[in-house]
């Protein structure tokens, strides 16, 4: 049985991995997690490898409500496979935390923080925006300049 503190990073590094099967960074993590899984074996750094490909192809394949399903049932699969490895070999906790580390902030940088700022008249648009920060008017008073 794992203390509190294995339980909730097995969790959290689940969740993150998860999220990061649909990332653009996603080969590199996974031969890294597939060697951390293996523990130093290459046929089972292989075989995670190969069932860390097949979970993210569920997820790439899914959508909507089964896509939620799917990324439920893969966490799920991740948390019992990385508590597993760290009861077997608590050893392997700080590499998964480096790992988490490592993701997390990969993941801050790629969605960091976003804040919008619209003010639309008349014939309202929608701005969308996906990192930093923008301010837009579309329309309307004078004065307010050009949109940024």
């Amino acid at each position: 049985m794992l203390d509190e503190a294995l339980a909730a990073l097995a969790s959290s590094s689940s969740a993150a991995l998860v999220t990061a099967m649909v990332t653009d960074g996603w080969e590199g993590l996974r031969n890294r997690i597939a060697r951390l899984l293996g523990r130093g074996d290459v046929r089972d750094s292989s075989l995670a490898a190969t069932r860390l490909e097949q979970s993210r192809a569920r997820l790439v394949s899914s959508s909507g409500a089964e896509l939620d399903r799917v990324r439920t049932e893969q966490e799920i699969d991740w948390r019992t496979q990385l508590e597993d490895l760290l009861e077997h070999d608590p050893g392997a906790a700080q590499e998964l935390s480096d790992l988490l580390a490592e993701v997390q902030a990969q993941g801050a940088g790629a969605a960091g923080w976003v804040e919008v700022r619209a003010t639309a008249h008349d014939h309202a648009q929608q701005a969308v925006l996906g990192h930093g920060v923008q301010h837009v008017h579309f329309g309307g008073h004078r004065g307010h300049g050009p949109s940024r």
